[in-house]
């Protein structure tokens, strides 16, 4: 199996499960515990899990875009408030806009005003915040669920068909070469789909994923149109990224 492929299915297994053992990963993935080490070893070196005694763990569990059941804002809960105030100031009445799946595109629905807009979203936390504001006409594509998101062709392939004015996109990582990246291919495509139709891709992440990479990368600097982040982005790694043509927003 190519160690690209292999190291994805390690991240889906953590994904669902959060913590697993070299045990288990050799078992699932039907290979030896020598692999597995080495493989726990190079996602480590990635900062996208922690090695602990005989196994890993996520290294922040609520940075990739996907989100758990209970307390979906997770970690960061103050730089994402404040991205997403950034961000409400994108969006004008009548605009056609998409939502990616994630915690801070979470943020930005939760304070948007009940207004005359149309909200694209494959998000199910997302869609449950939309639904009581009648005056937002909520678009939901199709497809399976994969913990708090829809996706799949059906989803790619309605999205592509839509005329979106602004995306508005998470990540996992942001990096000068890599773009913006994600842990697994869950969603690549869905998120590959939104980049190529909307008239202006926002990303919007936080400080802490800056300079780092993930397996799959969706998106170059140059797709994008504008990076807001929040107020704690260090002024030398905002200087390199506007230095590489990157349009940040951090107020």
């Amino acid at each position: 199996m190519n160690p690209i492929r292999r190291h994805e299915l390690i991240m889906e297994v953590m994904l669902n499960q959060k913590d697993v053992t070299v045990n288990e990963l050799s078992e699932k993935l039907q290979v030896t515990g020598k692999t597995i080490r080495e493989d726990l070893t190079r996602l480590e070196e990635q900062g996208l899990i922690k090695r602990v005694h005989g196994g890993a763990v996520l290294a922040q569990s609520d940075q990739f875009g996907i989100l758990p059941s209970k307390e979906p804002l997770g970690t960061f809960s103050g730089e994402k408030a404040e991205i997403a105030e950034r961000a409400v100031r994108y969006i004008e009445r009548e605009d056609i806009i998409a939502l990616d799946g994630g915690s801070t595109t979470l943020a930005i629905a939760r304070r948007l005003d009940n207004l005359p807009l149309t909200v694209i979203t494959n998000d199910v936390h997302i869609i449950s915040e939309l639904v009581p504001k009648d005056q937002i006409q909520l678009v939901v594509p199709g497809g399976y669920r994969v913990r708090n998101t829809l996706t799949g062709p059906e989803a790619v392939s309605y999205v592509s068909s839509l005329n979106i004015k602004k995306a508005f996109l998470s990540a996992t990582a942001v990096h000068i070469e890599h773009g913006l990246s994600v842990y697994t291919g869950d969603a690549l495509e869905y998120k590959q789909a939104l980049v190529k139709t909307a008239n202006q891709v926002i990303a919007v992440v936080d400080h802490h994923k800056f300079g780092r990479t993930a397996l799959r990368t969706f998106a170059t600097l140059r797709e994008v149109d504008a990076l807001i982040t929040d107020k704690g982005l260090p002024s030398e790694t905002e200087a390199s990224f506007r230095a590489a043509g990157a349009d940040i927003d951090c107020g």
